[in-house]
């Protein structure tokens, strides 16, 4: 938890200030200077419902921050939709003005995490699927280094893992 900043989540645990459903979030219009939107959108039911949402309680001037999957496997936590690209997030967020966009994890990240869940599809057991998501994780780490090559290749768009756009409201 951090000072200033208040964490909504669906569940109320530990860390979380607020459970609420995103799609009809407890704040007033106009709340907040930033909104950090990090990997919710593939999980919620009306992801438009959400960004009106979002754009509800952003505060003139204010900024909005989305990350997203692109290029990831389907995992549900508790559930999962969709995935986005950049061009979907920006027709998505309606009248916000585009800051910045890109992309934070990029081909090889995609690559890997495709294969360590390949690789845990081919074992029997929860356990041996378990230890061989953590050693297919460390032995292929460094690979992910390629992607400070990737990432400033226009190709990063067409098989990115994980995007990002920063809007900002119009006063």
């Amino acid at each position: 938890m951090m000072p200033g900043y208040v964490n909504a989540d669906l569940i109320n645990m530990p860390g979380v200030d607020v459970a609420a459903d995103a799609e009809l979030l407890p704040f007033r219009s106009d709340t907040f200077h930033r909104v950090e939107c990090d990997a919710v959108l593939e999980h919620v039911r009306d992801a438009c419902q959400v960004m009106r949402e979002i754009r509800r309680v952003v505060a003139l001037g204010g900024y909005v921050h989305l990350v997203t999957l692109f290029c990831h496997p389907f995992h549900e936590y508790p559930e999962d939709f969709r995935r986005f690209t950049i061009d979907g997030l920006i027709a998505l967020a309606g009248d916000l003005e585009v800051v910045a966009e890109g992309w934070r994890t990029g081909p090889t990240a995609a690559l890997l995490v495709i294969v360590i869940e390949y690789v845990k599809l081919l074992l029997p057991f929860r356990l041996w699927r378990g230890l061989s998501h953590v050693v297919c994780g460390w032995l292929l780490f460094p690979l992910r280094y390629m992607d400070l090559l990737l990432l400033r290749t226009k190709g990063v768009r067409c098989i990115g893992n994980v995007c990002y756009v920063w809007f900002r409201k119009p006063e």
